[in-house]
């Protein structure tokens, strides 16, 4: 019986009946040592009929081997990793040492698992216990938190049990506090019925509500040794009660306890191999288990309780546990024991030791191998602790901080690559010192020191590596994009000085990219020609094929206006990034390709990519993505007239990590905000918005240039036509350079809007003409201005074609206050538009992710390769067909095809 623990119960009890309809869930149980945490998971197990049930309880002592935890709990369902697509069981066997590991995205194992508990579900509902999560190696927890925030629909549930403290976002959590007095009293009487009332009220008191000092405490008692003097913390009272159990022992059977508890793997034989150094026999185990210390069976040895474990490794000498930790390494022979084995050495060294920190090496180079960079980063910094100053010491720290990079542990980045740059007079290990600190304040928000410190660290490499000079100063010039039009000239002018090989790919890249930025800031040659070449070279080369070149290369492209190039390059990275499970990588990625969606008028799919990159970036807690990515989701929200969401994503946008720097979302938000309000007809706020973007220090940014239109209709709204000259020249000027058909009707409608009647008939006529068909919402946008003049010049009939064109196309598109407008200008030509409630489009009735689902799915690809893509089980994929496929009034995967799959209001 489980005192004081019914609402606990329910909740699991809610859990267990949705997994077994096929549903799936996952609860976090928090509470201090003691608190009933394991009873809890106890509970789960026995209430689990129907259920298959998986476990794992974390261990301290594996904290630094990647994925040994998950290991741990995924044994049972390893044999359906032949099931998973190619990278995800390369990914998995991998980490577990199945497998040659290769370097990859840490995320990718997170995936797997995902996939690996939707194909375990696949004979039958499934419970996965795991205990003591606060223990589990990063790699461990991070993969096991991606999957079980990912769960959807494949009868899994999920229980996770932690101390306070644990994270988790994402995650139902169910914190444990104290049993309440009737409760305690309860539990209390029930095990300890014979205690005096003076014993019974003392217990009360110093247990505070805690079940676990409620069940020993009484046996302390009852042995004759009562704890004497003040009350003392809980934690403490638990901890002597286990002592007085264990001070009770033989030596020998203390002594195989503290092996046990240094070690702690659960692995029988290396425990009394380890022990035999000390006299001990196999016998020696029997006291501990009986006195309810040990649990034991043919091959494991487990404590009862982790507060076990604790009081008997805390209370011994130190002296006593190096020796421990030193016959351990000794009985951990095996090859596929080394990283354990380094581990215990490591324990032992008190000074610099080059054996014990190059076998630390090792240790940390087959954690990177299987993506387990905590634990590389873990193993790095101990290494270097144990090698002498110099530049051993100086590498290992340098390593440590680049595993940790990729991590996302922005403080430790900084810590490890501070003390490496101070240990060494190495140029190179500064340089990847100094790039690591770049690549945390970039994340961080804080772009100034970013840029500072890569335009520093490319110094000393422009003539000796002039490659490596022209990534970081890349990098450097996306820093200086977000402070100012004199960062942007300094930093590209740096980036073009660099002796690079002309037929370079990156060299072709960064000519591109110097080029593009300094049009925008209205510096540079402006000549088209020029443009064409650079752009022809760069996509010639492939953007200079790695990574980060090419989504420079996308970049520049919709710097140029070149939104449909843009979105098929940064489409097709995108695509690799997802085919090889590159999740840390896709935020970026997902931004470039949301703001090409955007910009075409695709505001659905600008609104799921967004969407996605804006919950992998929060859950990498990269804070400049996190602000841009807003920004783009409020402009969406301002096009939909969705006031409470495009307010929310702007306050988000407009947050500055860095004190006194410009937020880097600040242009997106403004443009967001004014959007809304022209949306609205609130045309002075919506002017004055955007003369600050316009006047403002990110006026060279996407939306300065792209807002021109929406500032020149705002001033002539307002009898203001001087306020739109200079901006409209600055728009001009952009046309020219780029080319492009789009810019010029934006160039055409202005005009049409500052022109007399006699003219603006046909500039509105050759806006329209200049329009592609790929640009469905500002196209409208040009209808609708096209066709209130025509009503205000009393060419009704001509009037109702261009609105009704501008109606149809705002409601499909789900841009509601521009189809009101448009709406009431038809009304006022005496023709009555449909009502609100008909908007159109297939997509239109179905959620977020179904209408991802349902894009893949019409492109033929199957529910394995859908959940690849999206990060998904394939069950999740199948249960939301099942449910999309009614809405859309189809049986079958064929018909999709013939659906208008357009876009509908996010």
């Amino acid at each position: 019986m489980l005192h004081g623990r019914s609402d606990e119960i329910s909740v699991i009890d809610r859990l267990l009946a949705d997994c077994r309809t096929g549903r799936s869930g996952c609860l976090l149980i928090t509470g201090e040592p003691g608190m009933g945490k394991t009873a809890l998971l106890e509970y789960a197990a026995s209430a689990a009929d129907g259920l298959r049930v998986v476990r794992g309880t974390a261990i301290e002592s594996e904290a630094h081997l990647p994925f040994a935890g998950l290991h741990l709990l995924l044994r049972p369902a390893l044999d359906r990793a032949g099931a998973l697509p190619e990278p995800q069981a390369r990914a998995l066997r991998g980490a577990f040492g199945l497998a040659p590991a290769e370097p990859g995205d840490r995320m990718l194992v997170g995936l797997a698992v995902l996939s690996l508990l939707a194909e375990f579900a696949d004979g039958g509902p499934v419970l996965c216990l795991v205990d003591d999560a606060q223990w589990l190696d990063r790699a461990s927890a991070e993969a096991l938190l991606f999957a079980a925030r990912r769960l959807d629909a494949e009868g899994t549930a999920l229980i996770i049990t932690a101390r306070a403290g644990f994270d988790a976002p994402g995650l139902a959590h169910l914190p444990l506090t104290g049993l309440d007095a009737p409760a305690a009293a309860g539990l209390l009487a029930e095990h300890a019925a014979t205690l005096s009332p003076a014993d019974r009220y003392r217990i009360l008191a110093e247990a505070q509500g805690n079940p676990l000092a409620l069940l020993e405490l009484p046996v302390a008692l009852a042995a004759g040794r009562p704890v004497a003097g003040q009350a003392l913390p809980m934690t403490d009272t638990v901890r002597a009660a286990f002592l007085d159990r264990v001070r009770r022992l033989p030596e020998p059977s203390r002594h195989l306890l503290l092996v046990a508890a240094a070690e702690d793997t659960g692995d029988r034989d290396v425990v009394l191999r380890a022990a035999a150094a000390f006299g001990c026999r196999p016998t020696d185990l029997v006291p501990a288990e009986t006195a309810g210390l040990l649990r034991m069976d043919n091959r494991t040895v487990r404590f009862r309780h982790p507060l076990v474990r604790s009081a008997v490794y805390q209370a011994a000498p130190v002296s006593l546990r190096l020796v421990v930790h030193t016959a351990l390494a000794e009985a951990l022979h095996r090859p596929e024991d080394a990283d354990r084995r380094a581990w215990h050495r490591a324990v032992v060294a008190t000074g610099p030791d080059e054996q014990v920190a190059a076998g630390l090496e090792g240790t940390a180079r087959r954690a990177t191998e299987r993506s387990g960079y905590a634990a590389a980063a873990a193993a790095y910094e101990r290494a270097a602790e144990l090698t002498e100053p110099g530049t051993d010491r100086a590498r290992r720290l340098v390593l440590a901080a680049e595993a940790i990079a990729e991590e996302g542990d922005i403080d430790r980045m900084v810590e490890l690559a501070r003390r490496a740059a101070a240990s060494t007079d190495d140029p190179s290990l500064t340089v990847r010192a100094m790039r690591v600190r770049a690549a945390a304040a970039f994340h961080h928000g804080m772009l100034r020191t970013a840029r500072g410190l890569l335009t520093e660290a490319a110094e000393p490499t422009r003539t000796g590596d002039p490659a490596l000079a022209a990534h970081l100063m890349l990098d450097a010039v996306h820093a200086a994009w977000y402070l100012g039009k004199d960062e942007i000239a300094d930093t590209a002018d740096r980036l073009d000085a660099l002796p690079l090989p002309p037929d370079d790919p990156l060299t072709h890249v960064a000519r591109l990219l110097t080029r593009v930025v300094r049009s925008a800031i209205g510096q540079g040659d402006r000549d088209p020609e020029t443009l064409a070449r650079r752009v022809a070279a760069a996509e010639r080369t492939g953007f200079g094929g790695p990574h980060d070149t090419i989504l420079v290369g996308a970049t520049s492209l919709q710097a140029a206006g070149r939104d449909t190039e843009a979105h098929r390059v940064a489409g097709e990275l995108l695509a690799q990034c997802r085919d090889r499970g590159w999740i840390g990588r896709t935020p970026p990625v997902l931004a470039c390709v949301a703001r090409a969606s955007t910009f075409l008028g695709r505001h659905t799919d600008a609104w799921d990519e967004a969407t996605e990159a804006l919950h992998i970036a929060q859950e990498l807690g990269h804070r400049q993505w996190t602000a841009e990515i807003s920004g783009v989701l409020a402009h969406l929200a301002a096009v939909a007239g969705d006031e409470r969401r495009c307010h929310a994503f702007a306050d988000d946008a407009l947050a500055a990590p860095e004190p006194g720097a410009v937020p880097p979302g600040m242009s997106w938000a403004h443009w967001a905000l004014a959007l809304l309000d022209l949306g609205h007809a609130r045309w002075e706020s919506a002017r004055t918005r955007l003369a600050a973007l316009h006047t403002g220090p990110v006026s060279h940014q996407l939306p300065g240039l792209r807002s021109i239109p929406d500032l020149v209709e705002a001033a002539v709204r307002l009898g203001r036509p001087a306020d739109a000259h200079e901006p409209l020249a600055r728009l001009t000027a952009w046309a020219h350079d780029a080319a492009q058909p789009w810019i010029d009707a934006h160039v055409q409608r202005c005009r049409a809007l500052l022109a007399p009647d006699a003219d603006a008939a046909e500039l509105y006529r050759a806006a329209l003409r200049l329009h592609p068909d790929d640009r469905p919402f500002e196209r409208a946008r040009t209808a609708l201005l096209h066709g209130e003049w025509l009503r205000r010049t009393r060419r009704r009939s001509e009037a109702r074609t261009q609105l009704r064109d501008a109606f149809e196309t705002f409601r499909r598109l789900g841009a509601t206050p521009w189809a009101e407008r448009a709406r009431a200008e038809l009304d006022a030509t005496g023709e009555t538009a449909p009502g609100p409630g008909a908007a159109g489009g297939a997509l239109s009735v179905l959620t977020a992710q179904e209408r991802k689902i349902i894009r893949l799915a019409a492109r033929g690809l199957s529910n394995r390769d859908i959940a690849a893509q999206l990060f998904l089980s394939p069950r999740t994929v199948g249960y939301h067909l099942y449910k999309a496929f009614p809405k859309l009034g189809v049986t079958a995967r064929t018909e999709l095809a013939a659906l208008a799959l357009t876009d509908a209001a996010p």
